[in-house]
């Protein structure tokens, strides 16, 4: 007779499953299931930025749990499990944990050994690396991360087969990623166009619009004077973004606001810096907010490049600084586009928000 425990527990138990589960392949996908056989559930890899928290075991255990119905339905499934480390908030994991960060203008140190690992003080001043010491501390720091992360996951008893396990910097991944692309480009999927995109002025990277978030701050209006072009008088404006100015392209108004009518077609000069810029009508303009016209920048946000698209977009790309917040003056194909390009005074939020949707054409 088994002997029995003066005291139940439940210690070990856990750990000692998941060990057979794993030495019974028991989650593993069958490769030579016929398609109408598989249920394949293309799993969103977590992204390896620091510590799991509680949202992510909520979200995956809402898969797996439709993971094991289609099994009870028969099904095969395929349900891989990947770590996404290739992204800006694995960039910044590694910056704020070795107290370091990316310039590749440095040169490659053999055996660099960073100033930290683990919780740099508040006060501390990021040393600049060169680009491969840099990859050589995100390899090391992932590594850690991922291990832990799938730890974690094994412990919860997710269903996944683990022999599938892939990370999106790795070299398959990598592989993968560029014959895509390739196919695509061969298929004339692919395209090259000149097109506005948000900018970190940290990161010097572009970003994604999924990955900002917009934030009501408080502001003002501040009345701008644009000079007519012929001499006319003054068309006035309301803007909580007097910073853009040398961005300007253009002032818009509704077609139908009768007091800007008579100014469609006409050039107005943008204060300080001169420049000529056209007065267009389109739908999206607002005649009840502010003067109902307002100036158009590239790109003070979303607005400016959904608005009056056709006629906008054809226009010069203005630009008030360089990618690491510095001000330009670039030469342009004329003396007044020359002169808009001089980065003007900006202070407080609304210069902050300006520095990191600096827009490039590529």
């Amino acid at each position: 007779m088994a002997n029995i425990p003066d005291r139940p527990t439940l210690d070990g138990i856990q750990a000692r499953w998941v060990d057979q589960w794993a030495l019974d392949d028991l989650y593993r996908f069958d490769r030579s299931a016929v398609r109408d056989d598989v249920f394949a559930i293309d799993t969103p890899p977590p992204t390896v930025s620091g510590a799991l928290h509680v949202g992510h075991i909520f979200s995956y255990t809402h898969t797996d749990t439709v993971a094991r119905f289609q099994r009870m339905r028969g099904k095969q499934v395929f349900y891989p499990m990947g770590w996404d480390d290739n992204g800006l908030p694995t960039e910044r994991r590694v910056q704020n944990y070795f107290g370091v960060r990316c310039d590749p203008t440095q040169p490659y140190v053999s055996g660099f050994e960073p100033p930290f690992r683990g919780d740099p003080p508040k006060n501390h001043q990021a040393i600049p690396v060169s680009r491969p010491n840099f990859l050589e501390l995100c390899d090391e720091l992932v590594e850690i991360d991922e291990q832990a992360f799938e730890a974690m996951f094994r412990r919860l008893g997710l269903s996944v087969d683990w022999s599938l396990l892939y990370a999106t910097i790795d070299a398959r991944s990598r592989r993968i990623s560029q014959r895509a692309f390739l196919r695509n480009l061969a298929r004339g999927e692919a395209y090259s166009q000149d097109a506005p995109t948000m900018w970190d002025v940290d990161f010097q990277t572009a970003v994604a619009q999924a990955e900002m978030e917009d934030r009501e701050r408080p502001g003002a209006y501040h009345q701008i004077a644009f000079a007519r072009a012929d001499g006319g008088g003054d068309v006035v404006i309301d803007t909580t973004r007097p910073e853009l100015i040398a961005a300007c392209v253009a002032l818009v108004a509704h077609p139908d606001d009768t007091r800007y009518q008579p100014l469609f077609g006409t050039n107005v000069l943008t204060p300080l810096y001169g420049v000529e810029v056209p007065v267009v009508a389109h739908e999206l303009a607002q005649p009840d907010k502010g003067t109902g016209i307002a100036m158009i920048c590239t790109f003070g946000d979303v607005t400016s490049v959904t608005s009056p698209n056709v006629q906008i977009m054809a226009m010069p790309v203005r630009c008030s600084g360089r990618r690491d917040r510095s001000s330009i003056r670039s030469s342009s194909t004329s003396e007044a586009s020359a002169r808009s390009r001089s980065s003007p005074a900006a202070s407080g939020t609304s210069a902050t928000a300006a520095a990191r949707k600096i827009c490039s054409r590529s």
